[in-house]
């Protein structure tokens, strides 16, 4: 099966080891020769990781022959297209309108966290447009978030679901909605961590230290935030908070943290030093 992941980014260099490790040929698109190289270098240290770490048991270089890099996406006979650039409506939909003239068969997925899927689907082929929410880091999670909006065609949705099962992951169906499910309660939960950390309620390892022990999860809030981006989340937030109302407005803290380049794991610093 042939995929073709559209940026190469984090998410994207992840989405692509997910593929290849799942026996997908991946051609990965991603502007410019510098950004493309260095996405494709993205691609085989995750591959090397998880060998070293003994998550993967398969030659990276022989999963590296299964990729292509292009700085252009020309016609490929794709079935699935993903799209993994910035939370912005306008780059996505520029970016899913190539690829539906590029890859005219194939079922068109956004990664976006919070962005109206009917909204990226508008001029498109809306029936085979849906929301594909992966997580960071992608071949470690377990989930995928599939996102359905009224003109969506039913036997895609069950398609993509099959897909992702057969990468491994759980499967949860959402309705098109701001936010969706996990980015929704995962940001107000992390908007109240920011705002009970400026106020003094206690430290950022205490915070997340209640969390993961007092409520299991496998990582607290503010750390969760630093791994995200806080420029990501605060751009979440936003979009949140136009939507949803005052309860999803960002702290100020967060926005100052942006604002200084404090974005997390990516700069070294963030609600903690990395």
């Amino acid at each position: 099966m042939i995929t073709v992941v559209i940026g190469g980014g984090t998410m994207g260099a992840g989405i692509a080891h997910l593929l290849l490790a799942g026996g997908h040929e991946v051609v990965l698109a991603e502007s410019g020769a510098q950004r493309a190289a260095a996405a494709r270098d993205a691609v085989a240290k995750s591959l090397a990781v998880a060998v070293e770490r003994g998550k993967l048991d398969r030659d990276p270089e022989e999963l590296l022959r299964a990729l292509t890099v292009v700085e252009q996406l020309a016609d490929v006979p794709a079935e699935l297209v993903i799209e993994a650039v910035p939370e912005d409506v306008d780059l996505k939909r520029r970016v899913l309108t190539a690829a539906a003239h590029a890859c005219p068969d194939a079922v068109l997925a956004s990664n976006t966290s919070s962005l109206s899927i009917a909204e990226l689907a508008e001029g498109l082929p809306a029936e085979r447009v849906l929301g594909m929410h992966f997580f960071n880091p992608v071949p470690v999670q377990k989930l995928i978030e599939l996102v359905h909006h009224d003109r969506l065609d039913p036997a895609v949705l069950a398609k993509a679901r099959r897909w992702a099962e057969q990468l491994g992951k759980t499967v949860i169906e959402v309705r098109d909605a701001p936010g969706f499910a996990t980015s929704r309660l995962g940001v107000a939960v992390g908007m109240e961590a920011i705002r009970m950390l400026a106020e003094g309620v206690a430290s950022a390892e205490d915070i997340d230290t209640g969390m993961r022990l007092g409520y299991g999860w496998p990582m607290g809030p503010l750390r969760l935030t630093d791994l995200v981006g806080l420029d990501v989340r605060l751009a979440i937030a936003e979009h949140l908070a136009a939507e949803l109302g005052p309860r999803f407005e960002p702290p100020a803290l967060l926005r100052e943290k942006v604002a200084r380049g404090e974005l997390g794991r990516k700069t070294g610093q963030g609600f903690f030093t990395w």
